[in-house]
């Protein structure tokens, strides 16, 4: 049997999984198999800090519907991605995470570095190991792909100790089987389900990122549009339904449960397909739906179903399968009776809104929208982003990716895999002031692969959520309004963003007047290489 040591063979797994780039920061512990890179076709992309190194596979998973394969170095770089693997976790994305190790005939030692490198990322992902024999190496690094692949997505992190792989690997390499999961539910259910959401009045329908991972935009419009209910996003960070659609009503928010409870309250025939509920900060712990409320639950992760508050049905399939058998359902069991005759309180589809005065902002996404359509945009703009969606309003899968999970600093690194998953398409990614200085490294990898992608860092001098969230804060508790901490403040001094951009080998301009927005759209659309453009957020 073919012998080389599992330093080698793992390039050789990758290439057989199709593994194209490898997210990382080297480090001493790594270096036996990062030197074995030369020996493969895998691209090494280095970052500056482990955050931009996750951020860029989340980016790239996301976009090109792949695992993201990303290397740490031992306990410290572990440490410094938590956060950003944590991002990943809640948005499901399907990374492939190795961390290096100085080996098991160190245990014993509490050595330099070393930690419970398992126990650290466990919280933070979907499943986390280490090998300690030579002759499970592939068979592991197989299982990672196959358990990040399987929904629910999420990261594995798999622990390489330098020992392990210094040693004789004589493992075969065969390609990872990814199982599949397109399972419907039996015709009954689907009949009981059709019936207890038609005999409500005020319909709902509340969905998540389940619905993007299945591809059941359209299964999920037709159910929707049979119901006549409007469609409120809940976990949703991507084109889960066209927010150009009649029936569309909004976003539930991520911080206060009695947003939620506002939309929800009123509805007495709920469906909620691919998303957990709520993912609030500071959720409602009593049940904010109607009591008499029939609530049906559709999801590929078991867990979720019921976690939080109690449903009627539970349905463990694929969102595409079981929207699609639902739609025929409900056609027949009324075919062309009338709809409901009224939409739940709070819940009612989006209206056209006066028309607000327009920001330079709102001015530079709507003049970028005009003229490009098949835009991917990756947005971060956090309290921006209203403006942002106005002039680039998320209409078709697979072009808009939002952040997902709390952690600041995706923005520019996922701009920039996704670039690198979708070569051939124009990526634009937006950013808040506060959330690029977590990742501005990032700029720097841009500029060393030329990567083409375009960074709008959406400039308003402070950390603009937490006053939204304050305001909330004081509301509830009875305080007069007063200034706001100075610690939310990023001006003092002002952060040069075309500078620094600059410093690291990528373009910058400013967008300060009306004067300088058709310039700026034009370098984003016409200028080749990294770009940044820092915009006056008023």
């Amino acid at each position: 049997m073919h012998s080389r040591p599992g330093r080698v063979a793992i390039h050789e797994q990758f290439a057989a999984d199709g593994f194209e780039y490898m997210f990382g920061n080297p480090g001493t512990v790594e270096q036996g198999f990062l030197d074995a890179l030369g020996e493969s076709d895998l691209q090494y992309v280095l970052t500056l800090h482990e955050t931009v190194a996750v951020g860029m596979a989340d980016g790239y998973a996301r976009a090109g519907q792949r695992p993201g394969l990303v290397q740490l170095h031992s306990s410290v770089g572990l440490g410094n991605a938590v956060g950003m693997l944590y991002q990943a976790k809640r948005g499901g994305s399907p990374l492939v995470v190795l961390v290096g190790d100085a080996g098991v005939r160190y245990d014993a030692m509490d050595a330099q570095m070393a930690a419970d490198l398992v126990g650290m990322a466990r919280p933070v992902t979907k499943h986390a190991t280490r090998v300690t024999d030579p002759s499970s190496v592939l068979r592991v690094l197989r299982r990672a792909v196959r358990t990040a692949m399987t929904p629910p997505c999420g990261p594995v992190v798999v622990v390489l100790p330098a020992d392990v792989l210094d040693a004789p690997n004589h493992e075969p390499v065969v390609p990872t089987t990814i199982p599949s999961t397109r399972v419907a539910p039996e015709p009954a259910v689907v009949a009981d389900v059709a019936s207890r959401l038609l005999e409500g009045e005020r319909r709902l329908v509340l969905v998540g990122d389940g619905v993007a991972a299945a591809g059941a935009q359209r299964e999920l419009t037709a159910v929707a549009e049979q119901l006549g209910a409007p469609v409120w996003g809940v976990n949703s960070s991507e084109v889960n339904f066209d927010t150009g659609h009649r029936l569309y009503g909004g976003e539930l928010g991520h911080m206060f449960g009695s947003v939620s409870e506002g939309v929800v309250r009123d509805a007495d025939s709920v469906l909620i397909v691919g998303t957990y509920v709520f993912p609030e900060v500071f959720p409602n712990l009593a049940s904010p739906f109607h009591p008499d409320a029939r609530i049906v639950h559709v999801d590929l992760d078991a867990a979720e179903i019921g976690k939080n508050f109690p449903v009627d049905v539970g349905v463990v399939a694929d969102p595409k399968l079981t929207l699609a058998a639902l739609a025929a359902e409900l056609w027949r069991q009324r075919p062309a009776g009338p709809g409901p005759d009224r939409f739940p309180a709070g819940a009612e589809p989006r209206r056209p809104e006066p028309a607000e005065p327009e920001g330079l902002l709102g001015r530079f996404a709507r003049a970028l929208g005009e003229r490009v359509e098949d835009l991917v945009v990756f947005d971060e703009a956090l309290t921006a982003s209203p403006e942002v969606l106005r002039g680039l309003p998320p209409r078709y899968p697979g072009r808009f990716f939002q952040t997902r999970g709390g952690s600041l600093g995706v923005g520019i690194p996922g701009a920039l895999g996704a670039k690198l998953a979708r070569p051939d398409e124009p990526v634009v990614g937006f950013t808040g002031d506060g959330a690029s200085m977590y990742t501005i490294q990032a700029l720097w990898t841009a500029a060393r692969y030329g990567i083409d992608a375009a960074f709008v860092v959406c400039n308003n001098g402070r950390y603009r959520l937490l006053d939204h969230n304050l305001e909330q804060y004081r509301a509830e508790q009875g305080v007069a309004p007063h200034d706001f901490p100075e610690a939310f403040d990023l001006r003092g001094p002002d952060i040069g963003f075309a500078e620094l951009a600059e410093a690291m080998g990528v373009a910058g301009l400013r967008v300060r007047t009306c004067g300088d927005v058709d310039a700026a759209v034009e370098a984003v659309l016409t200028r080749p290489g990294p770009l940044l453009v820092d915009v006056a957020v008023e």
